[in-house]
């Protein structure tokens, strides 16, 4: 017979439960950090102020990233106008592809030194290349190879792919969230920074406008060397064998997760860089032509932090196939269909929603599957592999409009479809290998 209820509505005896249960869970949480001092401790001052530090760091270097369709617009119509945008779509792609590939070496070297002394000596060289592109002179491309496609990335490298390493020394469950508002700091960049382009600009030229962007960023990075800490002790530098997991890719879900990331790269990027050059060609003069990528990277916001949320009720990978799959029905049913204003902003809204959840949770996947000792490497190895993807992706999409015309668009359009189409089958094939059950969190 059922004991009846109180006046307060609960059974006596089991508010008294309850309180006992959550002692012994915070006991038992208690005894792990006891045994494992350097583990995740899942939140805390220390681990948010992290978070802080490197989302500003995020700012500083892959909103810069972020950014480059606007300098390749600026490139493309006044800067560099003797070259073609397939050459100049070139800086941008090496600039990611350097930054892929020397994650893992660069998370390595993060783990031996730590981010006492990286943090700030990678803001050095980052605010050292904005400061070199400043001065660089017109139709001298080689001196926009030189420092912003390498000089930056090699400072940049060392500081925002070592950060999502980081991440995971501080939080376990909330990896997707915290990895959401790193990610935000990019996608801030990438609005901040193409409006600034066409704001300043016309008022005091480009080299001023970057060097703004050299002290913004010298900010940046002087607030995240304060605020980023190290949570496990370092450790030595590994030998060159050991900087890469390359054994993952013996796990068929781990393959499979990262050749979806490695077709994913070769669209994901393609209307950051091509969405306003397509505006321009369409309609000349128009005054949003400026501020679709804007608001393309405004609108991924939401897109890189509530995915985190979403994450940890439907998994990681659920949230990672299904973005993906909107992304490219996107990419086919606004952008390919239509160069009207309307369809391009919402393109670049809905676009940016739902292409965010990729950069944000598709390394907390990597992580998931992964034993936390390899973390760093993993996913240093996933960005290297990703790295041959970026690197051809946006240039070969700029060999379909070497003449600039709507109809050599769409074709730039529908290889960015169908490539983020076999990406979205990849990702989705590893997560039915993880979790067979469709309607299953995975």
């Amino acid at each position: 017979m059922a004991r009846p209820a109180d006046d307060s509505g609960t059974i006596p005896g089991e508010n008294e439960k309850l309180e006992k249960i959550q002692t012994l869970d915070e006991e038992v949480g208690d005894v792990k950090q006891e045994l494992n001092p350097h583990g995740p401790p899942n939140g805390g001052w220390e681990a948010w102020s992290t978070v802080f530090g490197t989302s500003l760091v995020a700012f500083g270097t892959f909103g810069m990233v972020n950014a480059y369709g606007a300098f390749a617009d600026f490139y493309n119509e006044v800067y560099l106008t003797n070259y073609s945008a397939t050459i100049i779509s070139m800086i941008g792609a090496l600039q990611v592809f350097l930054m892929y590939l020397l994650a893992g070496t660069s998370g390595a070297v993060f783990d031996s030194i730590g981010p006492r002394y990286l943090i700030p000596g990678s803001g050095i060289v980052v605010t050292f290349a904005l400061f070199m592109l400043s001065i660089t002179k017109p139709q001298q491309i080689y001196q926009q190879f030189l420092s912003q496609s390498v000089l930056f990335s090699l400072g940049a490298t060392c500081s925002f792919f070592p950060s999502m390493g980081l991440l995971a020394h501080w939080f376990t469950t909330k990896l997707p969230y915290a990895m959401g508002f790193l990610s935000i700091g990019g996608s801030i960049g990438g609005i901040v920074f193409p409006i600034m382009m066409s704001r300043l600009i016309p008022k005091i030229g480009f080299g001023w406008t970057v060097r703004i962007f050299a002290f913004i960023t010298l900010f940046c990075f002087a607030i995240g060397s304060f605020t980023i800490k190290q949570r496990r002790p370092s450790k030595p530098f590994p030998p060159f064998s050991r900087l890469f997991d390359f054994a993952a890719f013996k796990d068929p879900c781990y393959l499979l997760l990262a050749l979806g990331c490695w077709f994913s790269i070769f669209a994901l990027f393609n209307p950051f860089f091509y969405v306003g050059l397509s505006a321009q060609v369409a309609s000349p003069g128009s005054n949003v032509n400026g501020y679709y990528l804007a608001i393309l990277c405004a609108f991924s916001i939401p897109g890189r932090v509530l995915p985190g949320l979403i994450a940890i009720k439907v998994g990681r990978f659920n949230t990672v196939w299904i973005s993906l799959l909107i992304a490219s029905v996107l990419i086919f049913a606004l952008w390919y269909t239509s160069f009207a204003k309307p369809n391009l902003i919402a393109f670049s809204a809905l676009y940016g929603a739902f292409s965010g959840p990729f950069f944000s949770v598709a390394p907390a996947c990597v992580a998931e599957i992964s034993p936390i000792e390899k973390v760093g490497a993993r996913l240093g190895g996933t960005f290297a592999f990703m790295a041959s993807a970026m690197i051809a992706g946006t240039p070969i999409a700029g060999v379909f409009i070497k003449k600039q015309t709507e109809a050599n668009f769409k074709n730039l359009i529908l290889f960015s479809g169908v490539m983020s189409f076999i990406g979205t089958a990849f990702i989705f094939a590893a997560r039915m290998l993880r979790q067979p059950k469709l309607f299953a969190k995975a």
